[in-house]
């Protein structure tokens, strides 16, 4: 059962995750590096995930086609986006809170790696209703 504790839990892990992959590469690389990275050390950590996976939207009980695809969909319950930009944009946000509406995530993070602390400011957690919904423990 998901709880808001798993869930922070997973979230912990995920963070400490991408904190150890810019230890170990550092800042200024493409995007595509640290997905590669983030992967890796997330099978190390056995944690389960999916990765560029699509997103679908459902209109009025219609599939639509549209290529979203999120970045990673940890344990079927937390969306990571990945970026690796000098200026984060809220477009970035809407995105992630996008992605975890239609999946129905309760949580999702926001990561940039071109930063020189992941914890200080290259992470960004976000929850929503589904959240808030879940029993604490």
């Amino acid at each position: 059962m998901i709880t808001q504790k798993y869930l922070d839990d997973l979230t912990y892990e995920v963070i400490g995750s991408a904190i150890e992959v810019h230890k170990i590469m550092g800042r200024g690389l493409l995007e595509s590096v640290y997905h590669q990275c983030i992967k890796e050390e997330l099978a190390l950590r056995k944690i389960n995930f999916s990765t560029e996976m699509k997103v679908p939207l459902v209109y009025k009980t219609k599939e639509l086609k549209v290529d979203f695809k999120c970045d990673l969909f940890i344990e079927n319950c937390l969306v990571v986006e990945l970026k690796s930009v000098i200026q984060p944009n809220p477009i970035f946000e809407a995105q992630l809170l996008t992605y975890m509406k239609l999946l129905k995530a309760p949580k999702g993070i926001l990561i940039n790696f071109n930063c020189f602390n992941i914890f200080k400011d290259g992470q960004k957690t976000y929850v929503n209703e589904y959240f808030k919904n879940l029993p604490d423990k």
